[in-house]
């Protein structure tokens, strides 16, 4: 009975002191790793943007390791710019598209961090 009536129930939402403590950082220490990860991801897209910009404007030797390449890019970066290339009208020959798109991966790093930081 000793142990037992001494052990008393904190109250809903208060946590005792050793798991307390660390909820703020443990909080903080996950946005922050969110942020780092779609900060290398939208980087890490905007690179896969430059290379297929680059590989469809430079006419490559064949070969099928760079057709391969070639295909992974536009496989993962047409999807993304056709969606601005149906709102923007065509200048002609110039695809303003991906300027565009490099623009809105900007917009959207900004407001993710921002609002993860309201979290922190």
């Amino acid at each position: 009975m000793g142990v037992a009536a001494s052990f008393t129930v904190p109250p809903r939402g208060v946590f005792p002191w050793p798991l307390g403590a660390f909820v703020p950082a443990l909080l903080g220490d996950a946005v922050s790793s969110v942020e780092a990860f779609i900060n290398v991801f939208l980087t890490l897209y905007g690179i896969v943007l430059i290379a297929y910009l680059l590989t469809s404007w430079v006419r490559l030797p064949y070969s099928p390791t760079v057709n391969r390449i070639q295909h992974f890019l536009h496989d993962v970066s047409e999807p993304y710019l056709r969606l601005f290339r149906r709102l923007l009208p065509m200048a002609g020959p110039i695809d303003f598209s991906p300027i565009i798109a490099f623009l809105a991966l900007g917009v959207l790093d900004r407001i993710v961090v921002w609002v993860l930081n309201h979290f922190h």
